[in-house]
């Protein structure tokens, strides 16, 4: 696994200032930068390197932001963090439900964009690995187990692509089961940031979560929602491996 001194990360946006200064602003960050101008060049520059996190911009010409993000999202779990002018909290909703790990408006503020992109790329490039030794290598809860050493969620198992931030949440509360924890405790312990009006978000990566793990997501037998408290992983038969 790569380390967050020589991480790269991929920027995309038609706007070719604005791609110039975010690899000024990320390059005094020490990270290697690969520009792209739209979803094509974004996913051809993927193929052909070694990226980490990519940066995207929604509306591009040729393949737009979403789009490519959709693509991308079956061949990589890498973090992706959407930049775009739309700031309504349904654009918000609706990249994150796409497979976006986050979401920043324009005009960004550049040491706050700086910051979420080294808090993903840590997240991303550590996985827990900490916490990880207090467990095992495993943990085993009814069909479900997770790998530490594979950084890996199965089902019946089965793989489940999981995206970065997924694969935390589900660390997490895998590591906790039967404690209901609120969103914005979710949020504290897996974006390792304050919480703020982070409901929608938490709420976003859960549904996707459960699409992946849950045979019927509106009856969920694992990820359950303890309603006006927050969520939890159902403690089934099972236990540490």
């Amino acid at each position: 696994m790569r380390s967050l001194e020589n991480a790269s990360v991929l920027v995309v946006d038609d706007d070719h200032d604005i791609v110039n200064a975010i690899a000024k602003l990320l390059e005094k960050e020490g990270y290697t930068i690969y520009k792209a101008y739209n979803g094509l060049e974004a996913i051809d520059s993927l193929m052909q390197n070694e990226i980490d996190l990519i940066l995207i911009d929604v509306m591009m010409p040729k393949m737009d932001g979403l789009s490519a993000m959709m693509k991308i999202r079956t061949m990589k779990n890498i973090p992706i963090i959407v930049l775009s002018a739309k700031s309504e909290d349904t654009d918000k909703i609706l990249g994150l439900s796409m497979g976006a790990d986050d979401y920043i408006t324009k005009p960004y503020n550049p040491m706050e964009l700086a910051a979420r992109v080294t808090s993903n790329l840590r997240r991303y490039l550590s996985l827990g690995a900490a916490d990880s030794k207090q467990h095992g290598n495993s943990i085993k809860n009814g069909g479900l187990m997770i790998d530490f050493d594979e950084k890996q969620l199965y089902l019946d198992g089965e793989p489940v692509k999981l995206t970065a931030t997924e694969y935390r949440i589900m660390e997490f509360l895998m590591k906790n089961a039967g404690r209901v924890f609120s969103a914005e405790q979710i949020y504290e312990r897996v974006w390792n940031e304050e919480s703020f009006s982070v409901e929608n978000t938490v709420m976003v990566h859960i549904r996707h979560i459960r699409e992946k793990i849950e045979i019927n997501p509106k009856e969920p037998r694992y990820l359950k929602v303890v309603w006006g408290i927050g969520y939890k992983i159902e403690k089934l038969n099972g236990g540490i491996g």
